[in-house]
């Protein structure tokens, strides 16, 4: 087992600059970024959040969300990708810690070296894991699942995919199942990714025709008439923070490149900076403020899921609020960088258009804009 990745607010810079190095031709060529993968599995950074005692280096879900945020700042599909293998292992983390032990084999498989993805997102599914358009069959041994699944990241590398299904066949009691899978013949992933941006997270189309989840690896069986439970809250939670904080490096990261830009320029007529001239100063200032909102609320709601603070009701809004907040300012922040950066920003070749392309997934992720929106809403209204 290699050594355990010591969480911080940094990753070692020479890890950093050899991803952000292979970041472009990753997008370039629409490939998954395996060396990155690779590094990042040598350091223990696939382990970051289980327990010591398990393998790894008992980060927090605060910890690990800033780690992210610096992996974005670098590669932001790369971090991408990765978070869907964290969000497995931050939801073990959270149910143990809960004295929940029904996602303890995640600590295992993880310790192991077993990479994990996640398969929750359907098309047209916006209840997304709370329901499910994929059938949970019971079986002799388990339960066989029947669906897509889109946006798969770590399409091309996982080993056990978390999945979820809907189980009519007692129609008085359907329930939601959770079980992990691994790949064979009934488990058809599509080369389908070719997007506008995160290129490089192969978040391709997944298909199941009956695939096999042993009893050993059923995690949940939810009556829908419990829902939510707390397996939902920990999915939702993880998922959502991580997510948050993906789009919270690119935010930090073009404000860098921006600064860079404009202290970099000189005014023909004055010889002065750019860099001095009020106008752009204030604008530097607007996103900077705006980034520092979504970075400490992130911070903030991290902190509270690990100390399991209790906000009832509110976690749902409060936590759908978190990811749309975050994706919809950092792309504000992006564009307002391109602007200030100028005409070479505009080359395909700039770092600062490949943010522009990658920071637009975020509204894809769960739980939309509407969603999200609905969420808090109901907070106000439907008590």
């Amino acid at each position: 087992m290699s050594a355990p990745f010591v969480p911080s607010l940094a990753l070692p810079s020479e890890l950093l600059e050899r991803i952000r190095g292979r970041a472009a031709q990753v997008d370039r060529d629409n490939v998954f970024p395996e060396q990155d993968l690779a590094d990042l599995a040598d350091a223990g950074y696939l382990r970051i959040l289980l327990p010591a005692d398990r393998g790894g280096s008992g980060a927090t879900l605060e910890q690990a969300s800033a780690a992210q945020q610096h992996l974005a700042t670098a590669a932001p599909a790369t971090a991408l990708a990765v978070n869907m293998h964290l969000v497995w292992t931050a939801v073990a983390r959270i149910l143990h810690e809960r004295g929940d032990d029904a996602l303890d084999l995640v600590f295992e498989g993880a310790a192991a070296g077993e990479v994990f993805a996640f398969g929750v997102s359907e098309a047209g599914n916006d209840a997304v894991m709370f329901d499910s358009r994929t059938s949970a069959d019971p079986v002799d041994d388990g339960y066989a699942f029947t669906g897509t699944k889109i946006f798969t990241s770590l399409a091309p590398v996982w080993t056990l995919l978390g999945v979820h299904g809907r189980d009519d066949s007692d129609p008085d009691r359907p329930t939601i199942v959770f079980g992990f899978v691994r790949r064979d013949d009934r488990v058809v992933t599509r080369d389908d990714w070719d997007t506008l941006g995160m290129r490089g997270s192969q978040s391709r189309t997944t298909e199941l025709h009956g695939a096999h989840a042993p009893a050993e690896r059923i995690v949940r069986v939810i009556d829908m008439a419990d829902i939510p439970d707390g397996l939902q809250f920990a999915i939702f939670a993880a998922f959502e923070l991580l997510v948050a904080s993906v789009y919270t490096g690119i935010a930090r990261r073009a404000i860098e490149l921006a600064a860079e830009a404009v202290s970099a320029r000189v005014n023909s007529a004055t010889g002065a900076s750019r860099g001095e001239d009020p106008v752009v100063r204030d604008r530097i200032g607007d996103m900077s403020i705006a980034y520092d909102g979504i970075a400490i609320e992130l911070r903030a709601l991290a902190r509270d899921v690990d100390e399991q603070v209790d906000h009832g009701a509110a976690w749902f809004p409060l936590l759908s609020g978190m990811k749309d907040r975050a994706t919809a300012t950092a792309q504000r922040i992006v564009d307002d960088a391109l602007a200030l950066a100028g005409g070479g920003s505009f080359r395909s070749a700039s770092e600062l258009a490949r943010l522009a392309r990658d920071v637009r997934a975020g509204v894809f992720h769960p739980t939309s804009p509407r969603a999200a929106r609905q969420s808090a809403a109901g907070a106000w209204l439907d008590a």
